[in-house]
């Protein structure tokens, strides 16, 4: 089992315990850039457990045959029973599932208040053809998944998770606003075109009023561009959120959409 650093004075970290039978899928990912960042300094303490080591044969057999015939093999239920036993993770205990509910940035939120509420949640990832049904049926609290798409086991898409939860949190991003502004924040818009230097490029031109220095203006500019990206490219947001008011659509009007969309 993997496990991260303690915590500093003052700072509740986020624990997220992962269950699989290939750890080091997700303890490698979640080490370098945001993430590993984040366990070194105490925001999240990741606990990867390693399903093979509750198994109680010599081969570490964690999967068998389907009864009543079939393609492929299933997870067995003891093994990934004794784990979760053996750790005591927090809970909701979430199986990663295509079947499972579908994971959009306020499930994300949701899990990232888990570290005040009950701090933290854990993960099970399935490979073959999937877990044993009592294991949906009596383990695990729910399911989740995060696309219309078949992997050959959980341990991506748990990967997904902790990165998209764990940014949430506060001091794990340099910028506070970051979370705020950018795609599905709080103002339910696409984030707008970002542009640096150079100022050209290759004859393309950075729009002349995100250099004017009138930022009450480029604030302005740039919620249009949120609304003009969104209206174009997911527009069901817009509906989401109850369509454009007034002051948006002037706000339509006033600038119109970016020359590079």
């Amino acid at each position: 089992m993997t496990e991260s650093p303690s915590s500093g004075a003052g700072v509740v970290p986020l624990r997220i315990d992962v269950f699989s039978i290939f750890p080091g899928l997700v303890d490698g990912f979640c080490s370098d850039s945001l993430l590993g960042k984040s366990r070194t300094n105490g925001l999240l303490d990741l606990r990867c457990h390693d399903i093979r080591e509750s198994t109680s044969d010599v081969h570490r057999t964690v999967d068998d045959s389907p009864f009543g015939g079939g393609a492929g093999m299933v997870m067995k239920p003891g093994p990934i029973f004794a784990s979760v036993e053996a750790a005591e993770p927090p809970r909701p205990l979430l199986l990663m599932s295509p079947g499972g509910r579908r994971f959009d940035q306020d499930m994300a939120q949701e899990l990232a208040d888990l570290a005040e509420a009950s701090g933290g949640f854990s993960l099970l990832c399935g490979r073959y053809e999937g877990v044993d049904h009592r294991v949906r049926r009596h383990l695990v609290d729910d399911e989740v998944s995060v696309g219309d798409v078949v992997l050959s086991g959980g341990e991506v898409a748990a990967c997904l998770i902790i990165e998209a939860v764990t940014r949430l949190r506060d001091g794990a991003m340099a910028n506070a606003q970051s979370p705020i502004t950018e795609s599905f924040g709080e103002s339910g818009l696409l984030e707008e075109p970002q542009y640096t230097r150079p100022a050209e490029f290759r004859g393309w031109t950075v729009p002349d009023i995100l250099r004017s220095g009138d930022h009450a203006r480029i604030e302005r500019y740039r919620q249009a561009q949120r609304l003009h990206r969104t209206l174009r490219e997911r527009p069901d947001l817009i509906v989401a959120r109850g369509g454009v008011t007034a002051n948006e659509q002037a706000l339509l009007e006033e600038f119109p959409s970016d020359p590079y969309h």
